[in-house]
């Protein structure tokens, strides 16, 4: 399917499904592939992320992935409360970039497109650029301070997990790039490679616990979160906000695409989602078919070993020993927003 196609879907789906709606705003289009050229090939298993904004101060949850018209869409909900001025997306990390690049579905009212366009014209101010990586790194401060011993150890890998993948995310942030998820190491290497900094890349590796992993070793754990994955997402009954992202339907994602990753020489950098993916996995088995976890538990325990984490202790000294380390990633982002010639300045106090 072509990227244009797959957009033209998404479109019919907001008319039709989204518009209609109470309190409809408007919606666009974000991620990856709002930005592919519209003639290309749309890479197997990518989805179309979509953003539907609605009035007030809450949304719904995440509809998350499905499939339309034979497009795999990931379908989000925002409050308009968090983008009613341009102020709030420009200071919020994971939120301005999607605006900045995100291609507008509909916008009724124009209130949408109006906040994107002063986006993009003040998104790369230093003033700016600064304030979302704060952003970043006090999301990495506030979840790795928290420690939660008595939830069950899927959750607090979890919650480890993901605050110190935002690092990635500041280094993306400093280079005017979009905080991505799934490939979010990838892309970071690929920012620290062009402007000279490649050196630094293995200190974001060391926090995740992947500097080391070889190849066949993640093939190997990939293939252990396959037999997790069916197993989780054939007894997935009930409703978590991550609940599309293991289904058949987003299978290809979560192992095809993760094969694909380790097999072009990108393992270490693919040892992220598959930890996100298992742990997801193992909070579904918790819930609806709790007697699978006991066998299926070996296959996990051995790709956090090979991370480096084998218990509480463990968590709490990774998570301090990357607590340490924020001064040194914030040194690193300065260095990039110094070296990027598309970073303008600010007076701004």
């Amino acid at each position: 399917m072509l990227v244009g196609d797959a957009w033209k879907l998404a479109d019919e789906w907001v008319r039709k499904q989204a518009a209609p709606g109470e309190g409809f705003v408007g919606a666009y289009l974000g991620g990856s592939t709002a930005s592919m050229p519209e003639k290309a090939e749309l890479p197997a298993g990518s989805d179309v992320d979509v953003f539907v904004v609605l009035e007030g101060e809450a949304a719904p949850p995440k509809l998350g992935k499905f499939l339309y018209g034979g497009a795999l869409l990931e379908v989000t909900y925002l409050p308009w409360s968090g983008l009613d001025s341009v102020e709030k997306v420009l200071g919020s990390y994971h939120l301005a970039g999607g605006i900045r690049n995100g291609r507008m579905s509909a916008d009724p009212s124009g209130r949408l497109g109006a906040i994107q366009r002063e986006a993009v014209r003040c998104f790369p101010e230093r003033f700016w650029v600064e304030r979302r990586c704060r952003d970043a790194l006090q999301r990495m401060k506030d979840g790795l301070s928290r420690t939660e011993p008595d939830l069950p150890w899927h959750d607090r890998v979890t919650a480890w997990l993901f605050p110190t993948g935002v690092a990635a995310h500041v280094i993306l942030t400093a280079a005017l790039r979009n905080p991505t998820i799934r490939l979010r190491y990838l892309a970071a290497r690929g920012v620290l490679e062009e402007y000279g900094l490649s050196g630094c890349y293995d200190e974001l590796l060391q926090q995740l616990g992947s500097a080391k992993l070889r190849q066949a070793r993640v093939e190997h754990h990939l293939a252990g979160l396959s037999r997790t994955f069916d197993a989780a997402a054939s007894a997935a009954r009930t409703p978590f906000f991550f609940s599309s992202d293991i289904t058949p339907e987003a299978r290809p994602i979560a192992i095809q695409a993760s094969l694909e990753l380790i097999r072009s020489g990108n393992h270490r950098e693919a040892a992220f989602w598959i930890a996100a993916t298992y742990a997801r996995c193992r909070k579904i088995l918790a819930a609806d078919a709790p007697e699978l976890l006991k066998p299926l538990a070996p296959d996990f325990d051995e790709l956090m070993e090979d991370l480096g984490i084998r218990s509480q202790a463990d968590l709490e000294r990774r998570a301090q020993r990357t607590l340490a380390y924020l001064p040194r990633l914030e040194e690193i982002a300065a260095a990039l927003m110094e070296r990027n010639p598309d970073i303008a300045g600010s007076t701004r106090a």
